[in-house]
């Protein structure tokens, strides 16, 4: 199998029958712990390789199945007509074998929502698309169980999530592990589908566009878990100083309209938190100082949690 990288992808490209028509310039994308991601340019325009890695780049040992990227591109053909215009890139083209799939690339002045808000450049409205494209993938796969049975096996997602996040941060916190058990358990039950990497990093802002991408956590569950997600994130770059995210929190959840639980959307805030101090992947961009300040604060919101998402964040 080939180790997709920038040096062989021209000549894998051109053994691939579907690919776009070359010259082809490629150049690598972030492509986080758990992939190899490419920007390819060619005549009729621009599209991005991914492939899967079997063994992550993170210090602790951290394996996954590389097939959850075919969930992936069958994710985003799936979901591409019940979300808004523009929401998700197009798949170019699959090639099962290698674990590889092209898809639609973003302009170059697109930037991941991350960096945007890292940057104190972020706003509401970016906070209430991602409310409402979360909003519409639980309305429309949670009323329409057709579109959820073909993600149902949770395996990729206890791999790179469950089992890194929660099992792992719970042998740090033993007197934690209850609560984390109960969060595991709530993430069982087949209510939408789950995205599970719902991060500002995975929102790409182009224009007025708020681009999901990274799908490949994306199993049948509890949506709570995709809140939470988010909304962990906002309050870690508020714990860093970025005083807009309570707002950001507040337009995301509006935006939301009540279509995922709060009690258990705060649970799993408070575990998330946690598991971004002392998980398999902690939140690189914290201090020494501020990491001691989450961990404290998480312990409190999973132990004496408060009634509301507002009252998480005025804390």
């Amino acid at each position: 199998m080939i180790n997709l990288q920038q040096s062989n992808a021209q000549q894998y490209l051109s053994e691939q029958p579907a690919a776009p028509p070359g010259p082809w310039t490629v150049v690598p994308l972030g492509g986080g712990v758990s992939n190899t991601v490419l920007r390819v340019d060619c005549p009729s325009g621009a599209f991005v390789l991914k492939q899967s890695l079997g063994r992550l780049r993170v210090e602790e040992e951290w394996l996954a199945d590389q097939g959850r990227i075919r969930r992936e591109c069958a994710a985003l053909r799936a979901l591409r007509a019940h979300l808004p215009p523009a929401s998700l890139p197009a798949v170019v083209f699959e090639d099962r074998e290698q674990f590889i799939f092209a898809l639609e690339a973003a302009s170059p002045q697109a930037k991941d929502w991350k960096s945007v808000l890292l940057r104190g450049e972020g706003t509401l409205g970016q906070a209430e698309r991602a409310g409402e494209i979360l909003r519409a993938l639980v309305e429309a796969t949670g009323k329409d169980p057709s579109l959820g049975g073909e993600f149902a096996d949770q395996t990729c997602f206890d791999q790179l999530r469950l089992d890194p996040y929660y099992r792992f941060t719970a042998t740090r916190h033993p007197d934690l592990k209850p609560y984390f058990d109960l969060a595991i358990e709530k993430c069982r039950r087949p209510m939408a589908i789950v995205h599970g990497d719902f991060s500002p990093k995975n929102f790409l802002v182009d224009g007025n566009r708020m681009i999901l991408i990274d799908f490949e956590v994306v199993h049948l569950g509890d949506p709570a878990f995709d809140a939470a997600f988010l909304l962990n994130h906002l309050l870690l770059k508020k714990h860093h100083g970025i005083g807009a995210c309570p707002r950001y929190a507040g337009a995301f959840w509006g935006a939301l309209g009540g279509v995922v639980d709060e009690s258990d959307t705060i649970l799993h805030l408070g575990c998330l938190q946690l598991a971004r101090i002392d998980g398999k992947s902690p939140a690189e961009y914290l201090s020494a100082g501020e990491r001691e300040t989450v961990r404290a604060f998480a312990r409190e919101l999973i132990q004496h949690p408060p009634q509301t998402i507002e009252e998480a964040f005025n804390r």
